[in-house]
C-alpha cells in the first residue's frame, strides 16, 4: 500500500531526471500490484515478496471514503457510490514546432470550458439487467490547462470516477481526446478498489476526436486467453481488433492504426523513367513476404505500381509504430551527419573527373583524420563564392568533426589486418556475416543450377589446388575429420551475371571459397574459385585462385578475396540481414496486431520484439532497397538487388530452418548430440557466433518455455485459442502468401510447437539481427575490408588491362574498389544503421518491467530471465579474454562482442536490442 500512498499523494510531476523510461509510473524496479489477488504457494511466497518490494518516499494519506469504500466484504442491499482516483500519465515532446505550440496553448485554454481529455472506467463484469459491461461516470482530467507550460518529460493528471460498490474490477478504460492534438498516453493507474491498484500499460498515442471521432479503448495489465475474457470485456476486445484490421481501403493518413498487408510494388519510380522500372516482389512471378499496406494510388504510368513518397515526407506505418522521439532525433541526426559525408565527395565528382577514385590508400586514411576535404580547385573564384560551399568550408574549419568519419574498428588495433588472410577467414566465423559459411561434405563442391542454362555443375577445383594446404592430409582425411570449410555464393550470383556485369562500372563473379581448419584451431583460406557465366563451349568460364607465392599472385590473391567480400558484402545485406530479420519478420508483425488482442499473453510477449519494425522497413523502402536508393547504388549487383533478395526467400528461405540449432545443422557447422549443454556439438569449436548465440538462443527458449507452459498446460488450450490460431495462419497465408503451400510450415498444435514458433520469432528481431547488423561500420567502415561493389574483374594473361595491371597494381586495386563517392556514400549510411539510439531496448529489458503484465509469477521469471542474459554477458567477456581463443583474442585482434547483450549509445560494435530497430 506504501507505493499506492506515494503514487496518488505525492508529487504529480517529475522531469526526466526524476523518473527514467524504462520505469513508468516512477516505481521500484520489482515493485508488482495485482488488478485481481492472486493465491501464492507457500513456497512461493518468498519469491512474490521480492516482486513486492517496498518503496521509500515520501508519503501522503488516502482519502478516508476510498478507505472506507475498500473495506466492504459483501454487497449491502442497495448498492452505494463512491468515488475512485486515476493517475494518468503523459510523455512530453522535448522538441516542439510553432504549429504544435500554437494548438497546445488553444488546447490549455479550451480545456477550461469542458473541451478536454474524458475517461470512463468499464467493469469486467456485465450488468444483469442491461446485459452490457459496467461503466462508471466519466471523468476528466483535472488541471490540463494549469500544467500545459510544464517542460518535465512526464507530466501526471489525475481524474475521479464514481462507481457503484458492485462495480467489480476495471478491465478497460475509454479514452476521448475533445482536444484538437494528440498526446501520448503512457499509463494510467486505477486506485481506490479492493482489489488494490489497477494498472493500465498504455503507450499509446491517442488522437483528436476531430480526426478519429471513436474513444480509445486500453485494457488493464491483467492478460486473458480469448476463453477466458470476462463477460465485460468480450465485445471490447473483439471491437479493438476490428478497428486495428481496418476494411482493407482507402489512402492511410499517418495518425492511423491500421495494420493490413501489401506486395512490394513501390520500390520503382517508373513515372520518373524506364530505368526506375522495378518489377512486384510479392506474387507469382516474384514471392516474397508482404509489407505494410499504405493504400496510395497508383503511378500514372504503371497502374500496378503504388506512387511513390519521397523523403522528407514520410511513409505510412501504424500511428503507434514510428519512432518515438530520441529515436527519430537520432536517426536524424545520423541522416544529417551522412548527408554531410556524401555531399563533398558528390560536389567533387561534378567537378572533375580526377575526383572520383582513390588515388592511393592514404586518401582513404585522410577520412577519418581530417575529413573529405574539399579540394577542387579554388583559384577559380566563383566556387568560392557559392553559398553552399561557403558553408560546408566553414564547417570543415570549425573543427566540430562533422566531416570527419570515426576510425572503424577493424583499423582500431591494427591497421594492416584487413590485408591478412586469418583475418579474412576469421571475420567468416566471427565479422558481420558469420551465417553463410558451411561445413564442405563433398569434393569438389557441385551446383544445383540447371546445366542446360548455365553450363557444368561440376567445379573448376581440383584436388591440386588444394592438397599442399591441408598440413599432409589427403582430400578424403580433410573431408572425414571435418577440416574444410566453404562460402559457396555460386548459385546465388551466377543467374545474375550476365546482367549485372553488363552495367556500367559493375563486375562481378559467383564466388566459392575453401578453408582450411590448422591444428590452432583457427581457418585459413586456401582457393577462391571466380565464376562467369559460360560465353561458349570453349569459353574459360571458371578461373581458381590460391594463395601467393609471387608478387603478381599476391595481388591477383588480393583482388580475388576483394570479389569474395564484395559477394558476400551483398548476400549479406539483401539475404542474411533485410530478409531473413526485417521483411521476414515484417508479417508475424502485422498479423499480431490484427489477430491478438493487447489482452493476449502472446501478445504481451512479444510486444517487446515488434518495437520500430515497420517504421524501419518502411524507411527502407523509402531510401535504401528502392531503385536508385543507397542498395543500388553501393552494392555491385545495382538495379538486380532486390531480385537477387527474392530469389534467395523462393529457393533458400524457410521459416522451419531459421532456428540457430537447424540453420547450424543445415550448414554442417553442427550436428545433434544430446550430451552437449545445448543438445549440439559444434564442428568448429572456436565459432564466436554460435558459441555465443547458443547462450542467448537456450535462455530465450528457457523463458518462453516458462511463459507458455503457464498458459497453455495441454495442447488442447493451443489448438482452441482462436486468436493465436488466426495470428500463425494470417502470418503464413497471407504475410508469406506465396509460400504458404510449402510443407515445411510448422504445425501448431502443442505447447512445443508455440515454443519453438515463439522462440524463433523472439531469436531473429534480438539476437540475430543484433548479430549481422551492429558491426557493420566496424568492419565495412573501411572500403577495402569489405567492398561492397566490385568495378574491374581480375585481368587475364591475354586482356588488354594486363599490362596496366603490372606496372601499377595498387592503382588497378583501388581503381577495381568503389569510387570516393560510391565508398563514402555507404560509409554514411552503414555508420547510421550501426547506431544504438539512447532509448534502445536491450534484451532482458522491458518499458515498465514491473507492470507490463498483472501475472506476478511471470514477471518473477521475467526477472530471472533478465539476470541470466547478464551472466550470459560476463561469460562472453571471459570468453573474449581467452587466449586459446583465437578467433575473437590475440595481438591486433577484435573481441566477438556483437552478441554481448547491452551497450551504450553510439556505434559500439555490441548490444542485443529486442527488436529489428534500425
Amino acid at each position: 500500500m506504501a507505493l499506492t500512498i506515494e503514487i496518488m499523494g505525492g508529487r504529480l510531476i517529475d522531469g526526466p531526471s526524476k523518473m527514467s523510461m524504462s520505469r513508468g509510473l516512477g516505481m521500484a524496479k520489482k515493485s508488482e500490484f495485482l488488478a485481481s489477488p492472486v493465491l501464492v504457494p507457500l513456497q512461493g511466497r518468498r519469491r512474490q515478496e521480492r516482486v513486492r518490494g517496498a518503496v521509500k518516499g515520501p508519503v501522503a494519506a488516502i482519502r478516508e471514503d476510498i478507505i472506507k469504500a475498500t473495506s466492504y466484504t459483501s454487497l449491502p442491499e442497495k448498492a452505494v457510490r463512491f468515488k475512485v482516483r486515476a493517475l494518468v500519465t503523459v510523455r512530453n515532446k522535448h522538441r516542439e514546432d510553432l504549429k504544435e505550440t500554437i494548438v497546445k496553448q488553444l488546447d490549455a485554454l479550451t480545456d477550461n470550458i469542458g473541451r478536454n481529455v474524458v475517461l470512463q472506467l468499464i467493469s469486467t463484469e456485465v450488468d444483469p439487467k442491461s446485459k452490457e459491461p459496467k461503466r462508471s461516470r466519466e471523468a476528466a482530467l483535472r488541471d490540463w490547462s494549469k500544467k500545459s507550460n510544464i517542460k518535465a518529460e512526464r507530466v501526471h493528471y489525475t481524474a475521479e470516477f464514481t462507481v457503484d460498490s458492485d462495480f467489480g474490477v476495471p478491465g478497460a478504460i475509454t479514452v476521448s481526446n475533445k482536444h484538437q492534438r494528440e498526446f501520448f498516453l503512457e499509463t494510467i493507474t486505477i486506485d481506490g478498489f479492493a482489489c488494490g491498484p489497477v494498472h493500465f500499460p498504455c503507450n499509446s498515442w491517442v488522437q483528436s476526436r476531430k480526426h478519429h471521432p471513436s474513444e480509445r479503448i486500453f485494457f488493464n495489465n491483467k492478460p486473458y486467453l480469448p476463453s477466458e475474457t470476462p463477460a465485460g470485456l468480450r465485445a471490447l476486445r473483439e471491437k479493438e481488433l476490428r478497428n486495428l484490421r481496418g476494411d482493407g481501403e482507402g489512402v492511410r493518413k499517418m495518425s492511423d492504426r491500421i495494420y493490413d498487408f501489401d506486395v512490394y510494388n513501390d520500390l520503382g519510380n517508373p513515372d520518373k523513367g524506364n530505368h526506375l522500372v522495378r518489377p512486384t516482389l510479392g506474387g507469382k512471378a516474384i514471392p516474397y513476404p508482404r509489407r505494410c499496406r499504405t493504400g496510395r494510388p497508383p503511378m500514372d504510368s504503371d497502374t500496378k505500381a503504388e506512387s511513390r513518397v519521397e523523403k522528407p515526407t514520410p511513409l505510412y506505418v501504424p500511428r503507434d509504430e514510428q519512432f518515438e522521439e530520441s529515436k527519430q532525433l537520432t536517426f536524424s541526426n545520423g541522416r544529417l551527419r551522412a548527408v554531410l559525408h556524401t555531399l563533398i565527395p558528390a560536389i567533387k565528382a561534378s567537378i572533375s573527373a580526377d575526383n572520383q577514385d582513390f588515388s592511393s590508400f592514404s586518401d582513404i586514411d585522410v577520412l577519418y583524420k581530417e575529413g573529405l576535404l574539399l579540394k577542387v580547385g579554388l583559384q577559380d573564384e566563383i566556387w568560392k563564392n557559392l553559398p553552399l560551399l561557403k558553408a560546408v568550408s566553414k564547417m570543415q574549419e570549425s573543427g566540430e568533426g562533422q566531416l570527419k568519419y570515426d576510425t572503424p574498428k577493424i583499423l582500431s588495433r591494427d591497421k594492416l589486418a584487413w590485408l591478412r588472410d586469418d583475418e579474412f577467414a576469421r571475420e567468416a566465423v566471427s565479422g558481420i556475416n558469420p551465417v553463410s559459411i558451411e561445413r564442405l561434405r563433398v569434393f569438389p563442391p557441385k551446383s544445383n543450377l540447371d546445366p542446360e542454362i548455365y553450363g557444368p555443375q561440376e567445379s573448376a577445383l581440383k584436388e591440386e589446388h588444394i592438397l599442399g594446404h591441408l598440413n599432409g592430409l589427403s582430400v578424403s582425411q580433410a573431408l572425414e575429420e571435418n577440416k574444410l570449410f566453404m562460402i559457396d555464393y555460386h548459385d546465388i550470383y551466377l543467374p545474375f551475371l550476365d546482367r549485372i556485369n553488363a552495367l556500367d562500372g559493375r563486375k562481378a563473379y559467383a564466388t566459392r571459397t575453401l578453408f582450411f581448419l590448422t591444428p590452432l584451431g583457427t581457418l585459413k583460406p586456401i582457393a577462391i574459385e571466380l565464376s562467369l557465366p559460360p560465353a561458349g563451349p570453349n569459353s574459360r568460364s571458371k578461373r581458381v585462385v590460391t594463395p601467393p607465392v609471387d608478387a603478381t599472385g599476391s595481388w591477383i590473391w588480393q583482388l580475388a578475396k576483394a570479389h569474395v567480400c564484395s559477394n558476400d558484402a551483398s548476400v549479406h545485406q539483401l539475404v542474411h540481414h533485410w530478409l531473413r530479420t526485417h521483411a521476414s519478420l515484417e508479417p508475424f508483425i502485422l498479423a499480431a496486431h490484427r489477430q491478438l488482442s493487447a489482452m493476449h499473453p502472446v501478445f504481451k510477449l512479444l510486444d517487446p520484439h515488434m518495437r520500430y519494425t515497420l517504421e524501419i522497413n518502411a524507411l527502407a523502402r523509402q531510401n535504401l532497397i528502392n531503385g536508385d536508393g543507397v542498395i543500388e547504388s553501393c552494392f555491385t549487383p545495382g538495379q538486380y538487388s532486390m531480385e537477387i533478395s527474392a530469389a534467395a526467400y523462393k529457393n533458400f528461405w524457410r521459416f522451419d530452418k531459421e532456428s540457430l540449432h537447424a540453420d547450424l545443422i543445415r550448414r554442417g557447422m553442427a550436428v545433434p548430440d544430446p550430451s552437449q549443454p545445448h543438445g549440439l556439438k559444434l564442428l568448429l569449436e572456436d565459432y564466436p557466433y554460435a558459441e555465443d548465440g547458443l547462450l542467448i538462443w537456450s535462455a530465450i527458449e528457457s523463458w518462453v518455455r516458462t511463459y507458455v507452459e503457464h498458459y497453455y498446460p495441454n495442447s488442447s488450450t493451443v489448438c482452441n485459442d482462436r486468436e493465436l490460431q488466426a495470428w500463425y495462419s494470417e502470418a503464413i497465408n497471407v504475410g508469406h502468401f506465396d509460400l504458404r503451400d510449402a510443407d515445411w510450415w510448422p504445425k501448431l498444435a502443442t505447447s512445443d510447437d508455440l515454443i519453438w514458433i515463439l522462440t524463433v520469432l523472439i531469436w531473429l528481431a534480438s539476437a540475430q539481427h543484433a548479430a549481422l547488423n551492429f558491426g557493420q561500420y566496424s568492419f565495412g567502415g573501411y572500403v577495402p575490408n569489405r567492398p561492397a561493389l566490385m568495378r574491374r574483374l581480375i585481368p587475364e594473361e591475354n586482356d588488354p588491362e594486363h599490362a596496366n595491371f603490372l606496372a601499377d597494381p595498387q592503382k588497378y586495386f583501388l581503381l577495381a574498389l568503389p569510387n570516393v563517392l560510391q565508398g563514402t556514400k555507404l560509409m554514411a549510411v552503414i555508420e547510421t544503421l550501426s547506431t544504438h539510439s539512447p532509448d534502445e531496448e536491450y534484451i532482458g529489458e522491458r518499458q515498465q518491467p514491473s507492470i507490463w503484465t498483472g501475472d506476478a509469477e511471470m514477471i518473477e521469471a521475467f526477472y530471472d530471465f533478465s539476470a541470466e542474459i547478464r551472466e550470459i554477458e560476463k561469460e562472453i567477456n571471459r570468453r573474449n579474454a581467452d587466449p586459446s581463443l583465437k578467433h575473437r583474442c590475440g595481438a591486433g585482434v577484435l573481441p566477438y562482442e556483437l552478441l554481448a547483450p547491452t551497450s551504450g549509445p553510439g556505434v559500439t560494435c555490441r548490444g542485443v536490442p529486442n527488436s529489428v530497430t534500425i
